[in-house]
């Protein structure tokens, strides 16, 4: 077999690398792939992440190639490690993500490619003398963050090089908005449609009052960056006051939701859960949820 070469990321492979990417994307989430300018621009910047990115130091994108194939690739970012650097990231290197081919009859010495650019990908954190060194699997595409258990290559990967999962676990759930509770009215109960923090939020109101609000995010497929995925939205904030909970105002804030997605032609809605509460979970696949992945996020390399 030809031998393997590890080496900095070329223009000229943004075709294999979006290819391996959506192979990825593709086992986490039906129907969504993204496209090669949305790989390209995230190799630069990740603009959703508007907080932490301006921290960000230096880029680096390696692959490893055989064959004239791109077989594994890995993106990794270092911090800055001044002062208006948030304490948890200052001074650290981290995999922003890695993708490799799991074994197959193609690709036989696919672990090999993985594991020589994991070298690599650690001699370059060694390099930077960054005070910790952590991975994931944020890939830019919706849904698609930590380290999602459909790849249990990359884990497998991960563990063998000393990484250790140090952080919470998701559970990321998705549902048809046909399935979800009916629009329906409600006596005394109505509902204004605002723009909240993650998206449009509907508000629930009696008496003057705002009983509980939903916020769903339409914006996760950027036309100029997505070549498929439209049709997805997720949940910015599912919030109910406390004095109305166990009146079923969930659910009817889920339904006045759907009737707006079906508006927006929007097929199905997202939701993400901290996987310790079980209660919110149990009430999501109550309206119509299912789990779609869970998530370990936070990797820590503790060779």
């Amino acid at each position: 077999m030809p031998a393997l070469e590890v080496r900095p990321f070329r223009r000229a492979d943004r075709d294999q690398l979006t290819e391996l990417i959506n192979l990825h994307v593709a086992t986490v989430v039906p129907g969504v792939s993204v496209s090669v300018n949305t790989v390209l621009s995230a190799l630069e910047r990740q603009p959703d992440e508007f907080i932490t990115d301006p921290w960000v130091s230096e880029r680096v994108t390696l692959v490893a190639e055989q064959r004239d194939h791109v077989v594994a690739a890995a993106h990794l970012l270092r911090y800055r490690a001044d002062d208006e650097v948030g304490a948890d990231h200052r001074d650290i290197g981290e995999i922003d993500w890695f993708v490799h081919r799991p074994p197959a009859t193609f690709w036989p010495d696919s672990d090999e490619a993985a594991d020589l650019l994991m070298s690599a990908c650690l001699a370059r954190l060694a390099r930077w003398n960054v005070r910790a060194r952590y991975a994931s699997g944020d890939l830019p595409a919706p849904a698609v963050y930590g380290l999602p258990r459909n790849w249990p290559h990359i884990r497998a990967l991960y563990e063998r090089s000393g990484f250790r999962h140090v952080g919470d676990t998701e559970v990321v759930l998705i549902a048809r908005t046909t399935d979800l509770p009916l629009h329906k009215p409600r006596p005394g109960v109505t509902v204004d449609r605002t723009l909240g923090e993650c998206g449009t939020r509907l508000t629930a109101y009696a008496d003057g009052r705002a009983l509980g609000f939903i916020e769903v995010d339409t914006a996760l497929s950027r036309p100029e960056r997505h070549t498929r995925g439209l049709g997805l939205a997720d949940i910015g904030n599912l919030h109910i006051d406390p004095t109305a909970l166990g009146e079923g105002l969930e659910h009817w804030l889920l339904g006045q939701a759907s009737d707006w997605l079906r508006l927006c032609g929007v097929d199905r809605l997202l939701a993400y859960e901290a996987a310790a509460d079980g209660t919110t979970i149990d009430h999501l696949t109550s309206a119509g949820f299912r789990e779609l992945t869970r998530t370990d996020r936070g990797w820590e390399h503790r060779p």
